[in-house]
């Protein structure tokens, strides 16, 4: 008998042995909640405001150029799902080159502008950031894109000699055209911002033209096999509505500002008039010379591909060409 342990009693448990590398604690162990994960949470965001100037700085410089990248895919991609990638791509190049022209010659007379918004069908957008001090700064911006784009098409037209391949002298064709397209004496194309610095009321026949066009298509679209109506006729119609309110302005009493904005000494005048009309020629004739080769390729395809663009009926034959080939 234990005498430690009488009957009847429990036995003594034996000492817990405790382990010199289990650390000692004498309060009870704390249950985790949400405050842990959600301390680190904050923590991080604390860290990303330090950060936040840093992080907003880089995305106002990147925002621009992101726009134009993604709506210059976006063309691309529409572009090239008609017409095949290469003529996708090349239009898409063409246009750009004829922005870049604006841009570079908006920075040069110091004039805050928007990086240019491609959109499927209707070209492409650049927005002032600012008013133009006068005419003359305007004739300025607006002639540089075709300058710049009358440029990109002759490189073009140079690659198709050199090459021989029919998608050069597409887009050479194209190209031409759609800077003598621009040339329209009417806001707001770059023609109607040429003729701010040369003679406003030049206006009116562009007015003219556009209106004449527009009946044209839409007159022709309820004859018999006539063309469906598209985009192009779309995009005449916007240029009649958003040129009509300045076009009234030349039948009103010309205020101080207005004669202020329009006032461009006759040396400028004339040389604006120079470039201008020299423009028209050459394009003119860069399109007579590529679109002898555009109606050969028209009688080798195989097929009539989708007419999108006004005049391009010859060009997006010779695409199509281009691809069967």
């Amino acid at each position: 008998m234990d005498p430690l342990n009488p009957p009847g009693s429990a036995p003594e448990r034996p000492p817990r042995l405790i382990d010199p590398q289990e650390p000692f604690s004498s309060s009870p162990p704390k249950r985790r909640g949400f405050w842990g994960p959600l301390g680190v949470v904050g923590l991080l965001l604390a860290k990303l405001a330090g950060k936040l100037p840093l992080l907003l700085g880089f995305a106002k410089v990147a925002w621009p150029f992101a726009k134009t990248g993604l709506t210059m895919l976006l063309s691309v991609w529409v572009y090239g799902l008609l017409f095949g990638w290469q003529f996708g791509v090349g239009f898409v190049l063409l246009i750009f080159v004829h922005e870049l022209g604006h841009v570079f010659m908006a920075r040069a007379c110091g004039i805050r502008i928007s990086a240019p918004l491609f959109i499927p069908f209707f070209g492409a957008q650049i927005l002032l950031r600012q008013e133009l001090p006068d005419a003359w700064v305007e004739a300025r911006i607006g002639v540089a894109g075709p300058i710049a784009g009358a440029a990109a098409a002759g490189v073009c037209h140079l690659l198709f000699q050199f090459t021989g391949l029919p998608i050069f002298s597409a887009l050479a064709y194209v190209g031409y055209w759609l800077n003598f397209f621009n040339l329209i004496p009417i806001v707001p194309l770059d023609g109607g911002r040429i003729m701010a610095s040369i003679s406003p009321w030049a206006w009116l026949v562009g007015y003219a033209l556009m209106a004449t066009w527009f009946v044209w298509n839409v007159v022709g679209a309820f004859q018999e096999d006539g063309p469906a109506l598209g985009p192009g006729t779309l995009i005449l119609l916007m240029v009649l509505i958003t040129s009509f309110s300045r076009v009234l302005r030349l039948f009103r009493k010309s205020t101080p500002e207005s004669l202020r904005y329009y006032s461009v000494a006759p040396a400028r005048r004339w040389a604006m008039a120079g470039i201008y009309f020299g423009l028209v020629a050459g394009l003119w004739w860069g399109m007579q010379l590529t679109a002898g080769r555009a109606e050969t390729l028209s009688d080798e395809a195989d097929r009539e591909p989708v007419q999108v663009f006004m005049p391009f009926r010859r060009v997006l034959r010779s695409t199509d060409a281009c691809s069967n080939a």
